[in-house]
């Protein structure tokens, strides 16, 4: 669905993916158009690692051999795509939860570590009915782009807005359904959507 909604408005993406899901042969076909098509391929961990403690951030619960270990792993199964080191230097950390010795850790290894701008709901995409409060619709989502576009002083210029490829079932509002929406929404306030790459350098 994100694809093909990219596609039709002509303009590249950037998935960060785990290396869970490089190495189901159920994705591939997807990856393998993905990559041909121009989109930013990157990595996520290969098996989705929790780095810090939820409540105490500064409290790791990961060496930095096996923080090192788990990232070379989900970049050899990028590898087996066709996508290299030198064009994939860019890495979103795992639940986007990280601290400064991962960022440090990142760095010393030669990748570089990103993170979606705060300011909109947009990552709650995967939150279902069942979770009670923490639940939020893809409307409210959506609302909350338009009004920080709408209220920051830069809008959402460099803004680097994430959602997520796959969501639980349970969730049946699926936000990628309001991406042509959002896109076009965008579009015709003026801006234009570029990959990770692009953006950063």
């Amino acid at each position: 669905m994100i694809q093909a909604t990219l596609q039709q408005q002509k303009i590249k993406g950037s998935f960060f993916l785990t290396g869970n899901f490089y190495a189901n042969p159920d994705y591939a076909t997807l990856i393998r158009k993905l990559k041909k098509t121009g989109h930013y391929l990157g990595a996520h961990s290969d098996k989705h690692l929790l780095y810090a403690d939820w409540t105490n951030r500064d409290s790791l619960l990961v060496s930095q051999e096996q923080f090192i270990q788990d990232l070379q792993a989900n970049y050899a199964l990028m590898a087996t795509f066709g996508v290299e080191k030198k064009r994939a230097v860019y890495f979103i950390p795992p639940f986007e939860w990280y601290n400064a010795t991962i960022t440090q850790w990142t760095k010393e290894a030669g990748y570089k570590l990103v993170n979606f701008t705060p300011g909109t709901r947009s990552t709650t995409d995967y939150t279902y009915p069942e979770m009670g409060k923490r639940y939020v619709s893809s409307d409210q989502i959506y609302r909350s782009i338009l009004a920080c576009e709408a209220t920051d002083t830069h809008g959402l210029n460099g803004f680097i807005l994430l959602m997520h490829v796959g969501t639980d079932p349970r969730r049946t509002d699926k936000f990628y359904f309001q991406l042509d929406r959002l896109v076009t929404e965008l579009k015709s306030k003026g801006y234009k959507f570029v990959r990770i790459d692009e953006l950063l350098e």
